[in-house]
């Protein structure tokens, strides 16, 4: 499903016009990315939460010049679903 998909899915349940709904999924997301760089985490209550997770300093290799080089600590945005999210998610695929 794409952003366009849920755009319409949600003009059409709600009788709203796609350009307005269009703009709440936008400024939705866009709020959560600038929580997220402001080193916040989002939490929505029976859906899931944005965290962000921190990687370790790594030594990597360049295979192709045979060389290493230190990868630095970053931190990286995660998704973690809800029990409840994740138990409607199991239900459904053991029925399938």
């Amino acid at each position: 499903m794409t952003k366009a998909d849920i755009v319409a899915d949600i003009a059409k349940g709600t009788g709203l016009e796609k350009a307005q709904v269009q703009l709440v999924v936008e400024a939705f997301m866009e709020n959560i990315k600038a929580t997220m760089v402001e080193g916040n985490n989002v939490y929505l209550r029976g859906f899931g939460s944005f965290i962000i997770k921190t990687r370790a300093q790594k030594v990597a290799r360049n295979i192709s010049k045979n060389t290493t080089l230190t990868i630095p600590q970053h931190n990286i945005p995660a998704f973690k679903p809800s029990k409840s999210f994740s138990g409607v998610v199991k239900e459904k695929s053991i029925k399938k």
